[in-house]
């Protein structure tokens, strides 16, 4: 059953923020095998011109994603979370992730698009400081598997 075309543009409210720990942000750098000293040395992050490590590019999806799940939890929106695989992510960055940094993360469901029986969903996370200084933009893809027949 596709999903419903009423729901883009529905905005969910914030999360609750995260702390963005020097820890957390090496353990991702060294999950990932990006040894940039700036990920893990406060020292070289601060000769870049950071007042603190800076995290991966990547590091925020943890944040964004789990964001995501309270849209895709919506019990209004219908959403199959069985059949769902992760189908894309994009990243548009006002300033890094840095240690320290206390996130909060706002969903909005950006577009429903129903191909060959799957549906496709498309879900921006904005991500803000608790200054309320955007930091960087997540874009998610998520699809929805047809199901099989039998």
């Amino acid at each position: 059953m596709a999903l419903d075309q009423s729901f883009v543009g529905r905005t969910y409210p914030p999360t609750d923020p995260y702390e963005v720990g020097r820890e957390k942000i090496r353990e991702f750098a060294e999950a990932v095998g990006d040894a940039n000293p700036a990920y893990t040395d406060p020292e070289a992050a601060k000769a870049l011109g950071h007042p603190d490590v800076i995290a991966p590019p990547t590091f925020v999806f943890a944040i964004t994603f789990k964001a995501a799940g309270e849209v895709v939890a919506d019990p209004q929106l219908g959403l199959d979370y069985s059949r769902v695989v992760h189908g894309d992510q994009k990243f548009a960055y006002a300033r890094p992730v840095r240690a320290g940094d206390r996130l909060t993360v706002t969903s909005t469901i950006e577009a429903i698009k129903s191909l060959a029986g799957n549906d496709i969903l498309d879900i921006r996370g904005e991500v803000h400081d608790e200054a309320g200084e955007h930091v960087v933009t997540a874009w998610t893809k998520l699809v929805a598997r047809a199901a099989e027949e039998a």
